[in-house]
Order: structure tokens, then sequence, then C-alpha cells
């Protein structure tokens, strides 16, 4: 049995929570307050104990949706990928859900709650005993790739087109850099929006959102913030990738269409796991499956989300604004494709 105790902000130990090996980097102070920032919630820290001993640590925002009291580590529409505990060593995770539950519904009163934690994994979990707990669940399927092998083996598991291109982009004269965070935001969304147009849609996020993320992360050093520039010094490609200690993770990229011949989405990828390689870290995650990741020879694993809302009304409605906000925007790409195929 795991009690939950939540920790006033104030009196957090912030460096006891980020020596913990299973820490991400979205759990870290800096991500929490570009969370809080725009959510407009509140960071929760709760201290884990069992049997009168702390056995580890639980982060997430409490935030509300149309007045409905709601607790997520992390939720839908954040960009943010993963949250939930950090634990000793022989603690289950399994049993930190139990006493999650407990604790965002009956102590902080919540309707309803979400997490996902990186080291909940489906590989070591049978469907079974996970659908006793009683807890709504998906599978996450994602996408990574293995670091701690050297760079040659990393590049030869890529495809061949993908290697050409890389190739091609090296041979083109563009150059890559650490970029400064000032003006950076802006920059970014202008080649995001490029690339959404092309699809004859816009950003999931405005520029805002980029500028909280940049104010709040960058001055811890979890972000790599990388720019290409072709042969004339143009930036033509932006890309942003947060990184500590266990993985790091493609949290987005933007590239200028007319540029595209100098192959900068490439280079920028590749770029990045070489960065993050050298730093020790031994995961590089890509965010979601999109089909063209797999050209990087990845690998794919499985994390567990659960979500539970205290009256069906909420677990419905919440399904269903999910659905309006995401459907409009697979019906706009149908439609730019079946316009491109028609020509």
């Amino acid at each position: 049995m795991l009690e939950f105790h939540r920790i006033p902000l104030d009196r957090v130990d912030w460096e006891l929570l980020d020596s913990y090996a299973d820490r991400v980097v979205m759990q870290r102070r800096g991500w929490l307050e570009f969370v809080r920032a725009v959510t407009g919630g509140e960071i929760v820290i709760a201290q884990i104990e069992q049997a009168g001993q702390t056995v580890g640590f639980y982060s997430g925002i409490l935030f509300r949706r149309c007045g409905v009291p709601i607790l997520g580590s992390p939720f839908r529409g954040w960009t943010t990928a993963y949250m939930g505990f950090n634990l000793h060593p022989d603690v289950s995770r399994i049993a930190a859900v139990i006493g999650l539950d407990r604790f965002a519904l009956r102590q902080l009163g919540c309707l309803h709650y979400e997490v996902m934690d990186r080291w909940l994994s489906a590989e070591g979990l049978s469907g079974e005993s996970v659908a006793e707990l009683g807890i709504p669940f998906r599978i996450v399927r994602n996408l990574g790739t293995d670091l701690t092998r050297s760079e040659d083996e990393l590049f030869a598991d890529m495809d061949s087109a993908c290697r050409r291109a890389i190739r091609k982009s090296e041979k083109s004269g563009i150059t890559i850099e650490h970029a400064e965070p000032a003006g950076f935001a802006e920059e970014f969304h202008l080649h995001l929006q490029d690339v959404f147009a092309k699809q004859g849609m816009r950003p999931t996020f405005g520029v805002d959102r980029v500028r909280q993320l940049i104010k709040h992360v960058y001055p811890s050093g979890d972000l790599l913030l990388a720019r290409v520039r072709d042969p004339e010094g143009r930036s033509i490609a932006t890309g942003i990738y947060p990184g500590f200690r266990g993985f790091s993770l493609f949290w987005g990229n933007g590239s200028l269409r007319p540029y595209q011949i100098h192959r900068p989405n490439e280079a920028l990828h590749w770029y990045a796991m070489r960065y993050f390689k050298q730093q020790g870290i031994p995961l590089h995650d890509w965010g979601g499956r999109a089909t063209y990741k797999a050209k990087y020879g990845v690998s794919t694993f499985s994390v567990v989300a659960f979500r539970k809302s205290r009256f069906g009304i909420i677990r419905y409605a919440r399904d269903l604004a999910e659905k309006i906000y995401y459907y409009p925007r697979h019906l706009r790409r149908a439609r730019y494709k079946a316009a491109v195929n028609a020509h």
C-alpha cells in the first residue's frame, strides 16, 4: 500500500527529485513551470510512502476544464510526452498507479486524472493484470533509437534513402548550429507554419507555447535549439529537442519548402542524435509513430497510459472533446491528399 502526501511547492527538494535515476525531463521543475504557464494550473508534487518510508515522488499538474478539476501527468494537448513517478527500483509502478487513484479522486477531489509514466512499459505487464485494476488504460506505441551504439551503426541502420539525404545535405554546404533563445520561438513557428501549410493545415499550438517552453526549460540546459542555414546563410529549418538523463525527445521541427533540396530535416535529426549521444543519453524518443520516422532506423516500444473519471459523463465529455478537436484536422488532411492525388 503506497500513500501519497502532497508537498507545498516552497518545500519541494528539487535536487532530491532530480537525483532519481528514472527522472525524465518533463518532470523537472522547468518543464512543470512551462506546463503551469500554458494551462494556468498548479504544480502537484507528492511524496510517496510505504510503511512510513519515502519510496518515491509523483509529479503532475492540477487544472480545471469547464470547471472540472483534473490531474494530468501529462494530459493530451500539453506537448508533453511523459510524467508520472520517480520510484526506488524495488517499488511497483502498478502499485503507484493504485495509490495515485486514491490520491487524485479522494485527497485532491479531482473528477478525472491521467498518467503516462515513461518506465511503465507495456512489454513488462500482462493485459490481464492491468485490466484487473479497474482503471481504464491504453497502450501507447512509440519509436526510439538506441544511442548506445556507435555512430557508424546508427547511420547504417537508417534506410538507404535517408542516408543519401544526409550525405546530400552535407555536400550542399549547409551548416547546423546551436541557436540562442532570443527570437528562436518566432523563427521556429514560422518554419512550422510552412510544414503545416503544405497539408492545408495550421500548427496545433501558437508561438506563445514555444516562447513559454524556451523561457522555462532552456535555462536548465535541457533543451537543444538547432538551426540549419543554407550556403548563403539563410535560416531554412529549426528543431527543438529536450533531453535529460535517460532519454532525449524530438519535440518538433519546421523547415521552408523552397529549400528542401538541401534536405535540412534529415540533417537536423542526425545532428540531434549525435549531440545527445555525446551527452551520454542512451535513448532518443521520436515522440510518436509518424510513418516518416521509420527511415531513421528506429525500434518500437510501448508504455501504458491510464485515465479515469469519477463519473461516466465526464469520461464521455473528455473523449468527445478530443474527437471534436482532432477530427477536423484529419478531415482537412484527407481532403488535401485527395486534391493532390486528383492532380
